[in-house]
């Protein structure tokens, strides 16, 4: 959608950001400049870039700086007119961040937060920007909310029984549990 809105000029701009969420693993200090840094978090977006786009149109993009990608904490204090932003796994956002980040949209923008309620990497106790803002702004007028399952996964085909082994594994050490 991003890329279809930016061929046809209804944005000027796609910027694709995620959170710096580390997923139960602590990498502790990585070396390089700050895009060294953050590139680990931000590789996965450029990676479904590169399965939209060839290698060649996302680094034009990139240098006419057309496709930007950033990290969710250098969002605060902007305002982006006519740009297409996506925020990835937003589930491990928390909800002061998920307010800032939505409140970014400029005139003629448009928004698309994804994530996986059931891959929440926050610390314990902290509530998720993403079910938080599900929730708050169900009743709001041009927002809109798709909840997907497993018939919608489009990965590899074991992803689908891998993930139903997950979910049931999950359902049963609840049943024992409530005994």
């Amino acid at each position: 959608m991003a890329v279809n809105a930016l061929r046809t000029e209804l944005v000027r701009k796609i910027v694709l950001v995620r959170p710096a969420v580390e997923a139960g693993e602590r990498l502790g200090f990585l070396p390089g400049d700050m895009l060294a840094k953050v590139n680990p978090y931000l590789r996965p977006l450029l990676d479904s870039l590169n399965d939209i786009l060839d290698y060649e149109q996302v680094r034009t993009y990139m240098e006419k700086d057309l496709v930007e990608i950033v990290p969710l904490a250098f969002m605060r204090g902007r305002t982006l007119a006519n740009t297409f932003m996506i925020l990835d796994e937003a589930q491990n956002t928390t909800v002061t961040q998920m307010k800032m980040f939505l409140t970014r949209m400029g005139e003629g923008s448009r928004i698309v937060v994804t994530g996986d309620s059931t891959q929440v990497d926050l610390p314990a106790n902290t509530t998720s920007g993403l079910a938080d803002a599900v929730r708050r702004l169900s009743s709001v007028e041009g927002v809109a909310s798709v909840e997907l399952d497993a018939r919608d996964i489009v990965r590899h085909r074991l992803v689908k029984d891998i993930v139903a082994a997950y979910d049931e594994g999950e359902r049963g050490r609840v049943r024992r549990r409530a005994r």
